[in-house]
C-alpha cells in the first residue's frame, strides 16, 4: 500500500460457518442478519400460467397438486422455522437445507434420489462506477448464493436477498416466449442455471473496460494508484474465478450422469451451458495474466523513469568532477609571494576569465562527447 493513496479496505469473508465444530449434521440456524423471507410462486402447465406472493406454506401444496411445474422462489433466509416448513413440505434432505443457510457453498450438484440440490453463485458489482473511471478500490465484486431443488413437479429456489439475475426467465414465463412454459422442471433449471452463468458477461465486460482504462493511464505516465487499482481488480477476478470454476464440474455432472428427472433434450441446452462457463473461465484467466502483465508494466515504466533521472544526475556529476578539480587546484591559497612558481596565474590581468573559460570548454567538450554517444537524447 502507498501511504498516502486510498484507505486499506476491508473484506467480507469468503468462508463463515455458524454451527460450532461438531454439532449435529442437518441443523438449520437462520442469520439474525438476513432479511425475513419473502416467497413468490410461479406456476404452468396445460395451458394455464399464474404467478403470486405466497403468505402462508399451506398455500403450495395445492398449487403442486393443480399444476404441472411450480416454481417456489424464497428471497431472504433469517427464518429458520419457515426454512424447516418448506424442507418438510417438499421432502427435501436435511444435509442440502443446511448448506442452504450456510452461504459459502462453492457451485455443486447433489443427487438425492427424488430431488437434486444444485448451488451456484450469482455474481454482481457493489459499486456502479463512472465507464470513465475506476475506484481505487476496484469494482467491488460480490457474490451471492444461489440454492435450487429440482424435483418431479417443482423447483424451489432460495436466494440470500432480494434482486437477482433471474428477470430475463420470468419475462419469459409471462410472455409465453419460447419452449419454457411448454417443457418440465429440469428445462426450468437449466434456464436458471443458464441466466446466472449469463449473468457472468456483463461483469466480465466492465473489468475489460477498467483494465484498459488503466493501461491508457500507464502509457500517460501512471501513479500508484494504478498499481492499488490492479490489486484489487486481480483480487476480484480471482474471486470471480473461485465462483466460476465449480460450475464447470456442476454442468458437467448434469450432462455426464444422465438422472431421472433430466431429459435427454435437456441436456442438449446444457452443454451450452457449459461452453459458456469455459468462456468465461478462459476470459477471466487471460484478464487476470493482463493485471500480472500491468503490474510488470508499472515497474517498468517506474525503473526506466528512475533510470533516466539517474543517467540525468550522473551526466551532471560527471561534468562537474573536473570543474571541481580545477576550482580545487585554484584553491590552495599558495602565497605566490614566496616563489614565483607558487600559481603566477593569480597575478594575470584574465587569470580569473581563464579558469572559467578552461571550464566551460572541458564541460563543452564533455557535453559534445556524451551527445555523440546518445547519452543525452531522450
Amino acid at each position: 500500500m502507498f501511504p498516502g493513496t486510498v484507505t486499506a479496505l476491508t473484506h467480507k469473508p469468503l468462508f463463515r460457518r455458524r454451527n460450532r465444530p461438531g454439532s449435529a449434521p442437518g441443523r438449520v440456524l437462520g442469520d439474525p442478519d438476513a432479511p425475513p423471507p419473502r416467497i413468490r410462486a410461479v406456476c404452468y402447465g396445460g395451458g394455464q400460467f399464474i404467478e403470486q406472493e405466497i403468505e402462508d406454506c399451506d398455500e403450495i401444496e395445492p398449487l403442486l397438486d393443480k399444476f404441472a411445474v411450480t416454481w417456489i422462489n424464497v428471497d431472504g433466509l433469517g427464518d429458520a422455522k419457515l426454512i424447516r416448513q418448506l424442507a418438510s413440505l417438499f421432502g427435501l434432505h436435511p444435509l442440502a437445507v443446511e448448506d442452504v443457510v450456510h452461504v459459502h457453498q462453492r457451485a455443486k450438484v447433489e443427487d438425492y434420489g427424488d430431488h437434486l440440490f444444485l448451488v451456484a453463485r450469482m455474481v454482481h458489482l457493489l459499486q456502479e462506477t463512472d465507464a470513465d473511471d475506476v475506484a481505487p478500490a476496484g469494482l467491488g465484486l460480490s457474490t451471492e448464493q444461489l440454492s435450487i431443488f429440482l424435483g418431479g413437479r417443482f423447483v424451489l429456489t432460495f436466494q440470500e436477498a432480494p434482486g437477482d439475475c433471474l428477470d430475463p426467465v420470468r419475462q419469459r414465463l409471462r410472455k409465453n416466449v419460447g419452449r419454457l412454459r411448454q417443457a418440465g422442471t429440469d428445462y426450468l433449471a437449466y434456464a436458471l442455471l443458464d441466466a446466472v452463468i449469463d449473468s457472468y458477461f456483463p461483469i466480465i465486460e466492465r473489468y475489460a473496460e477498467a483494465l484498459d482504462l488503466i493501461e491508457e493511464d500507464l502509457d500517460e505516465g501512471g501513479s500508484p494508484e494504478e498499481l492499488v487499482k490492479l490489486h484489487h481488480l486481480r483480487r476480484e477476478l480471482l474471486l470471480l474465478r473461485r465462483a466460476a470454476w465449480p460450475l464447470r464440474e456442476a454442468v458437467s455432472w448434469l450432462m455426464r450422469d444422465g438422472h431421472k428427472l433430466i431429459e435427454e433434450a435437456t441436456q442438449v441446452y446444457l452443454r451450452d451451458c457449459a461452453d459458456h462457463v469455459f468462456q468465461i473461465l478462459d476470459v477471466v484467466e487471460s484478464y487476470r495474466d493482463l493485471c500480472a502483465d500491468l503490474r510488470e508494466y508499472f515497474f517498468s515504466l517506474t525503473s526506466h523513469r528512475t533510470n533516466e533521472i539517474m543517467r540525468l544526475l550522473t551526466i551532471i556529476a560527471t561534468i562537474f568532477i573536473p570543474l571541481s578539480f580545477v576550482a580545487g587546484v585554484y584553491g590552495m591559497n599558495f602565497d605566490s609571494n614566496v616563489s614565483f612558481w607558487n600559481m603566477p596565474e593569480l597575478h594575470w590581468e584574465y587569470g580569473y576569465f581563464t579558469a572559467l573559460g578552461i571550464m566551460a570548454g572541458i564541460a563543452g567538450v564533455m557535453l559534445s562527447y556524451f551527445w555523440r554517444k546518445g547519452w543525452l537524447q531522450p
